[in-house]
């Protein structure tokens, strides 16, 4: 088992091998982590919520579910999850014209930014920052399509288990959104952690 501090406001890549297994800590509780997952192969193939929510027909994964690649072949499996099972599936990463939509003026950390860096720390060039997999973000829905802004119901210590389908690099940011609470009522983002296990 290979186990990796994903910083608070920063994005780390790890290699996963198809049958090994991706662990996902929400280490302190309220902790967002956008996640993506890109073919080892050729990183053009990449984890795509759009393909997954069509397949699997839910707009949050559950265990039992596969999330597909842009080319609808299943990269992860989800095994376990010991959270309410609260994940957003709709929303961009955050990035720098996000945090100036709302006022912060100057560079601000952001995942999209943190997704860059991570994949070129593993020397992998991507063509496209695609929706990520936001774990443990609670983003409601009404019947008439309403969204809205909610703390996760994550708490410490709880974390998803998925199961590769492929070789591919995974790549998980904790989330530096800190103007609107989507971290906790303390907007104050913090560590988490993965771990690769065989």
């Amino acid at each position: 088992m290979t186990s990796t501090l994903v910083p608070a406001r920063k994005g780390v890549a790890v290699r996963v091998r198809r049958g090994q297994c991706l662990k996902v800590i929400n280490t302190y509780g309220e902790q967002v982590v956008d996640t993506w997952a890109f073919s080892a192969a050729d990183p053009r193939e990449l984890m795509s919520m759009e393909h997954s929510r069509g397949i699997n027909l839910h707009m949050c994964p559950r265990v039992g579910d596969a999330l597909y690649s842009n080319r609808r072949r299943p990269m992860l499996n989800l095994i376990e999850d010991t959270t309410p099972g609260i994940h957003d599936t709709m929303l961009a990463a955050c990035d720098t014209f996000r945090y100036a939509m709302l006022g912060h003026v100057g560079y601000h950390d952001n995942c999209t930014d943190n997704l860059i860096a991570a994949t070129r720390a593993l020397a992998i060039t991507i063509s496209e920052v695609p929706c990520p997999l936001n774990l443990f973000m609670n983003i409601p829905w009404d019947a008439r399509g309403q969204l809205a802004f909610e703390p996760p119901q994550s708490k410490p210590g709880q974390y998803v288990l998925f199961r590769a389908e492929m070789d591919l690099i995974a790549v998980m940011s904790a989330c530096p959104q800190d103007l609107v609470p989507i971290n906790g009522p303390h907007c104050k983002p913090t560590d988490a952690h993965c771990e690769v296990i065989e």
